[in-house]
């Protein structure tokens, strides 16, 4: 049965006032436990209670984690490329303008990442510095991104299952309701080894954000579209 209109205004309304109400209450919470918390705007508040489902204990538990970690990971208050010499130099991840709704567009070119000498720390770092460089180019009112990852030419040279592992978890952790869609695209038959590594660590928000074309699903499609045509 379908919600008449009225229903679903007076639904939105009510989730809308319970949102209000959550966020006063978890401001109260977090600015005892953490003064710095009084800085941050409520619609970053708003995101954190999201990502718990309104659970006001769990998001301030999330929240006060997020600003500890951020004080020592970025403790200048951003991430100098100076630090980030080998990722930069793969110029795998750039801007790409922005979609109809205005979220940034991120795109990914897989095939360029490569193990290096910076390891996994200065990997984690461009990661934040990315995430940063985006939330910096979103125009008031929009807190969310796209990501476009290209998987065209990836192979067991590029993968890194530690740096994709570690890339979600800043992305779940600290980042929360920022990822408005991801789309995987291009991506090659042998890729699907390491995405069933990595799938059981996407919580199930993230997981509805994905959008997956692999290559192989591709080509299925075009020999079945083939067969029809030619009556086989």
């Amino acid at each position: 049965m379908m919600m008449s209109s009225n229903n679903m205004e007076c639904s939105a309304k009510a989730k809308e006032e319970e949102e209000i109400t959550k966020i006063s209450l978890m401001r109260s919470l977090v600015e005892t436990q953490d003064p710095s918390s009084k800085e941050v705007d409520d619609m970053t508040i708003r995101r954190f209670l999201r990502a718990r489902e309104l659970d006001v204990e769990k998001a301030s538990s999330m929240f006060l984690k997020y600003l500890k970690w951020r004080r020592s990971f970025v403790p200048n208050g951003f991430i100098s490329p100076s630090e980030l010499t080998h990722e930069i130099q793969q110029n795998k991840m750039f801007l790409q303008g922005s979609d109809k709704k205005g979220r940034p567009i991120s795109v990914l070119l897989a095939a360029r990442h490569f193990q290096h000498n910076g390891g996994l720390d200065e990997f984690k770092r461009f990661i934040v510095y990315i995430f940063d460089k985006i939330l910096a180019r979103m125009p008031p009112g929009q807190d969310k991104f796209i990501v476009i990852g290209d998987l065209d030419g990836w192979g067991y040279a590029n993968c890194d299952i530690r740096a994709y592992l570690a890339a979600l978890s800043l992305l779940q952790d600290y980042y929360p309701e920022r990822l408005g869609k991801m789309f995987i695209v291009h991506a090659p038959y042998v890729f699907m080894a390491a995405w069933k590594i990595v799938h059981p660590f996407i919580d199930v928000k993230t997981r509805k954000k994905l959008t997956k074309n692999p290559r192989h699903r591709r080509q299925k499609e075009r020999r079945k579209l083939l067969r029809t045509k030619t009556g086989e």
